[in-house]
This record gives C-alpha cells, structure tokens and sequence, in this order.
C-alpha cells in the first residue's frame, strides 16, 4: 500500500482546486524610450548597474539617430533577473551625453526624455 505525506496530500488537493506553485520571478527589462529634448540622439546604451562598461549602442543596428518626438521600444535579452539599469544617450549635435543610473527597468515602462535649455540639463521622467 502506498503512503502518502502530507506534504504530498496538501500539493494534491492545492493542484486540485487549480492552484499551483509560483513560477520564478522573471525580470522585465523592455521599455519605451521617448526623445522629447528637441534634438536627435545618436547613441543609446543600456547597461546593468555597476558595472564598468556600457553595452553596445541600440541604435548601432538601426545606422540612424533617433530623432526628437520619436519613440522607440527598447527590447534585450540576458539579463534574466536584473532589474537596476543604467542609460546613456548622447546628443547627434554635439557628441554631449546625459547618464541616469540605477533605473529599476523592472518597474518601469516608459521612459520620456526633456531638455531644460535654461538650465541646460537633460532629465528624465520615470512611468
């Protein structure tokens, strides 16, 4: 006669009634980026907090800037459990840059992109 645990009773009846284990938690990386500074970007790069390197241009595939007013989705794979990126952009005019660090890409979705030419600073809203 088989015997079952009651560890292996409980799993039974939660199957039972639907219920099952949760699955691993998979980061969600992938956003909208949104160039509302008034000028084009000629690079963007995308790399995991703390490191010491960028990844390799999103647009370099593309061979064109992304122009301002433009959206672009911004999709990578192979980071499976890392949420806190970091994000470079630099200006198609004058080869300047702007640097935002520790984004939880987990939580975000969008990101829109202002240039301030009063206080020339380049910033970022967060949705």
């Amino acid at each position: 006669m088989t015997r079952l645990f009651p560890a292996a009773l409980l799993a039974t009846g939660l199957l039972a009634f639907g219920f099952s284990p949760p699955a691993p938690a998979q980061a969600k990386q992938d956003f909208t980026l949104v160039n509302s500074t008034g000028y084009a970007f000629s690079e963007i790069y995308i790399s995991p907090s703390k490191q010491n390197r960028w990844g390799e241009d999103m647009l370099a595939s593309d061979d064109e800037s992304m122009e301002n007013g433009e959206s672009r989705n911004i999709h990578f794979t192979g980071f499976n459990g890392v949420c806190r990126f970091d994000l470079k952009v630099v200006y198609e005019e004058d080869d300047s840059d702007a640097i935002w660090n520790d984004i939880d890409l987990c939580k975000v979705s969008k990101i829109t992109l202002f240039w301030n030419s009063k206080s020339n600073v380049t910033t970022a809203v967060f949705d």
